[in-house]
């Protein structure tokens, strides 16, 4: 593979990437992780064979082998990874490598015991799992950057080693006495004074004014909400200045055509740290997509694969996907056949151009012994190798059609970590959760759209049509006025429920809801309410309910009109207005303050696209199908995929050229169940 094969023609009207995009986005990478060191050298040559077979281009190699790589303190061992490396490159495999220190070796944990983590009880970790380290100790940071320089001094500029992976899922953080006192300079640092905290926080309530800054804790149990929520944003900065660590050590070496990133794990949606924040200085986002129990939801996957899209606002890479079951969920079930094979393609079609599975081959020994592979320990091929082969076979046909598009949205939805924080942290109603309060909106959206960008509130917002912040419950002055410019400038906002009521000290905005957004909309929440049984709404959207919350607008401007009211059934509600909207500057505000029914939510949102001026060419689809558009470098790629049990048929607006079955101009699609169809189309530039 020569480097032109890894430059993809540069999107209209983007910045040209950087080499580093380039050979990660370049392409479609089909791949798995493999563990060298697991197994004897005799065995390599026939595992990656079996890789090559079935069409896998890319392993991620390394990121648990400190032990392997340096036994001992000082004695490095890189030989067997160079054989490795050099191995999978006479089977035209290229490497991603994973720096080692999610899992420390007991050398450095039993010598340097004040390296280890501390759970939030005071117990302290012990060796024999991973992840037993303190995120925020000087000491073991060294130790990381010392075992990263070595490699990226060894491997930094070999031509077979594509990129890096940062550790393995950020996941712990630790509550020692060192990371305690971090916190506490970080607050100095962010606040500059205690009596500017003691304000911010609101601390005379119940007496908890500050006088030394030493009396702060570092816990995770409730408490203040000022509190609670910088100590998230403290994991965040603890998280990034980890890992700036080790990206320094890396960029000081390796060539600037290797990638570097980090794998993120809690299935996607995880509110640990800010993703936005931590993916921001890396050349791309990757995630790991696992189901766990039950079968693909494909909305709420699609949803999470948009969502890591949005970290970056570009491409991205499934660095583990599974392969059909995990050994970590409730029962542990297998995926349906075919369901793989869907699901890595649905990856593709929501802008992932590499799919890496977990694991390659069963590990003899370990935690994750029953955990799915594509090979088992005796070696020989699982009933999975099979659709795997098959997806590689389709990833060699499609990779250069592939190559250079990204999907293309007019509509967004915004989301914000400091407000899934503060609703995380006073919830009023065990129902309210967030995640399928942002499904409510996506399922419509991507039925009528075909393509949505989930992005950070504070995101460049100028190419939506429309965006919709369903929980966007802190709004800072900064942000309103960020919000405010972009309807101005003719876009259109719908804001959900519980939106604008905190500030970004996690206090109560003085105007009430939407807090600073008040004058732009010209009404505001007189109340809110936590349902426990569905209220009747009606109005020029049509009729249904809301559920779970509401909350009574009123308006303060002539020029604001009323959507939808309340029917009755709640004494509090009946009558008062459910949903606003006012026309400001070139486009408009509206609020929504309940969570819909989901056929009123599908008339809502139509409506509201409609008058945006956003349409899709593909219309309604049958139920059970899903499908997704990538644009760029002249051409239309678009992916439609059956996640049904029964045959499906597709009537398209226009002619395309099947990809997997080259020569043939589809018009019409009978896709059975779990059934992929790859379809090209010519666009003018």
């Amino acid at each position: 593979m020569s480097a032109a094969d890894l430059r993809p023609a540069a999107a209209t009207g983007s910045p040209p990437p950087s080499p580093a995009v380039r050979t990660a986005l370049g392409r479609l990478w089909l791949g798995a992780a493999w563990y060298p060191e697991q197994w004897p050298q005799s065995r390599w040559p026939k595992d990656l064979a079996l890789m090559q077979a079935a069409g896998i281009n890319v392993v991620r190699v390394g990121e648990f082998a400190w032990s392997t790589l340096e036994p001992h303190q000082g004695d490095y061992h890189f030989g067997w990874l160079e054989r490795a490396i050099a191995e999978a490159a006479r089977h035209h495999i290229r490497v991603v490598i994973g720096t080692p220190t999610d899992a420390p070796p007991v050398w450095l944990t039993s010598r340097y015991p004040q390296v280890l983590r501390v759970h939030a009880d005071g117990r302290t970790a012990q060796h024999g799992n991973r992840r037993q380290f303190s995120y925020a100790s000087p000491l073991y940071r060294k130790f990381c950057r010392d075992i990263v320089t070595r490699l990226a001094e060894r491997f930094g500029h070999n031509p077979d080693v594509i990129g890096w992976q940062i550790d393995n899922e950020y996941t712990n953080e630790s509550y020692d006495a060192g990371a305690r006192r971090e916190f506490h300079r970080w607050l100095q640092r962010r606040f500059g004074s205690l009596a500017a905290l003691n304000r911010d926080w609101t601390t005379a309530y119940w007496s908890q004014t500050y006088t030394a800054w030493n009396q702060i804790p570092l816990n995770d149990r409730p408490g203040n909400p000022g509190l609670m929520l910088a100590h998230r944003q403290f994991v965040t900065a603890t998280w990034l200045g980890y890992e700036r660590n080790q990206l320094q050590a890396l960029r000081a070496h390796v060539a600037p055509w290797q990638f570097i990133t980090t794998n993120i794990g809690g299935l996607g949606w995880s509110a640990h740290w800010n993703h936005y924040t931590i993916t921001r200085p890396l050349d791309i986002a990757a995630w790991d997509d696992y189901v766990g129990e039950g079968q693909l939801s494909f909305y709420r996957n699609g949803a999470m694969s948009d969502f890591v899209r949005g970290w970056k606002r570009q491409d991205y890479w499934v660095m583990e996907a599974q392969p059909g079951f995990v050994d970590w969920a409730p029962i542990n079930n297998s995926l349906v056949k075919g369901a793989v094979r869907a699901m890595t393609w649905e990856s593709v079609g929501h802008g992932a151009d590499a799919v890496l599975f977990w694991q390659w081959r069963a590990a003899l020994g370990g935690q994750e012994q029953y955990h799915g592979t594509l090979v088992g320990p005796d070696g020989k091929p699982e009933p999975l190798y099979t659709e795997v082969r098959r997806i590689g076979r389709e990833f060699k046909r499609a990779s250069a059609v592939i190559a250079g598009t990204s999907p293309r949205s007019q509509v967004a939805l915004l989301v914000s970590y400091d407000s899934r924080w503060a609703i995380d942290f006073q919830r009023q109603t065990r129902r309210y959760h967030q995640l399928g309060v942002l499904l409510d909106y996506y399922r419509p959206l991507e039925n009528l759209t075909h393509s949505v960008d989930i992005v950070s509130a504070r995101a460049p917002l100028r190419r939506y049509k429309i965006v919709f912040a369903p929980s966007l419950n802190v709004i800072s002055r900064s942000l309103a006025r960020h919000l405010r410019a972009y309807v101005l400038g003719g876009g259109v906002l719908v804001l959900g429920p519980r939106s604008g009521m905190k500030d970004q000290y996690n206090r109560l905005n003085v105007e009430d809801q939407p807090g600073p957004l008040v004058p732009a909309l010209g009404g505001r929440v007189q109340q809110y309410y936590a349902l426990d049984a569905p209220v009747a709404l009606e109005g020029a959207v049509g009729r249904g309910t809301g559920r779970i919350w509401a909350e009574a607008l009123t308006r303060l401007a002539p020029a604001t009109r009323v959507l939808l009211r309340y029917g009755a059934g709640n004494a509090w509600l009946t009558g008062e207005p459910a949903a606003i909207e006012r026309r400001c500057g070139r486009g408009a505000i509206i609020y929504l303050g309940t969570i819909l029914n989901r056929r009123l939510m599908h008339a809502f949102v139509a409506r509201r696209l409609a008058a945006a001026g956003v349409r899709s060419p593909f219309g309604v689809l049958p139920r059970g199908i899903e499908l997704m558009r990538r644009i760029g470098s002249g051409r239309e790629v678009v992916i439609v995929i059956n996640h049904g049990s029964t045959t499906r048929t597709v009537r398209l607006p226009y002619v395309m050229h099947d990809v997997l079955h080259p020569g043939r101009p589809v018009r019409t699609l009978n896709l059975r169940a779990q059934g992929v169809a790859v379809l090209e189309h010519a666009v003018q530039r």
